[in-house]
């Protein structure tokens, strides 16, 4: 794996705190990696590693999650705002977007509202059309506490979750307790606003893009993503052997995918 640097920098928007991870030099081709609900910027991490010096991985933590701070709206609007107040910040130009699950929504959103911005698509497992759920996928969050005294009491809290978020939990800044990367009822209220019909949006960008999909994939049925690659020009889709969770459950297959694609432009 190639050797890589990452700083941790933040942005204040609004009177809100918004925490990313730059990883790279500032000469590096500059690439937005959004995460996906319950993680963080620093899900990209390995991508960053294997895609080496020549990429800039600009990898934020989304409104309410990781470092960033919580947020009154949840809303496209208010994502894509956030991003948006990024790259002017940053002035990297022209991006390549990559994002999973949340993040890929954000991203076609991101492309459709500043097409000038973003040069290629990345969607990883991300559908055009998410048919709103009652209860929804994360409804189990609706028992969770987003603070408690002791670390082991919140990852006790979280039940067979509890292992997943271990390494992502927080101290609080009075030294007086430790929080979840993300609070339970905004990931709710965030969730809930992904569900809709996406492909008005998904097809009116026109730069390059690719579609990862998880093989059994829980979201993103296997015809849904064809027809995302086939009915959008200049699109074209990659299979793997993963759930959902594609970029945590094969890394390096992640990262190839990615590679080739990114060679191609």
């Amino acid at each position: 794996m190639t050797q890589h640097s990452a700083s941790r920098r933040e942005l204040t928007i609004d009177g809100r705190r918004l925490s990313y991870l730059d990883h790279g030099p500032a000469t590096g081709r500059p690439l937005l990696a959004l995460h996906g609900h319950l993680s963080e910027g620093a899900s990209f991490d390995d991508l960053a590693a294997e895609l080496g010096p020549e990429w800039r991985v600009i990898a934020p933590d989304q409104r309410g999650h990781g470092d960033s701070d919580r947020a009154d709206d949840y809303s496209r609007e208010g994502y894509v705002s956030d991003l948006t107040a990024l790259l002017d910040h940053l002035g990297t130009g022209p991006v390549v977007a990559v994002g999973h699950s949340l993040g890929g929504i954000n991203a076609l959103h991101l492309a459709a509202a500043r097409p000038a911005a973003v040069t290629a698509l990345i969607s990883v497992d991300t559908p055009a059309d998410l048919p709103h759920q009652e209860p929804g996928p994360l409804a189990f969050l609706a028992g969770f506490p987003y603070t408690a005294p002791t670390r082991e009491e919140l990852i006790s809290a979280c039940g067979p979750v509890g292992p997943m978020v271990a390494p992502t939990l927080r101290p609080l800044p009075d030294g007086d307790g430790w929080r979840l990367p993300f609070h339970p009822q905004d990931t709710l209220d965030s969730e809930r606003q992904v569900h809709g019909d996406h492909w008005a949006t998904w097809l009116t960008s026109d730069c390059p893009a690719l579609v990862v999909n998880g093989r059994t994939s829980q979201v993103l049925p296997a015809e849904q993503a064809a027809s995302m690659a086939s009915l959008r020009p200049r699109t074209s889709l990659v299979t793997l052997e993963t759930d959902h969770f594609v970029q945590l459950q094969d890394p390096k297959g992640f990262a190839q995918a990615v590679g080739e694609f990114l060679a191609t432009l």
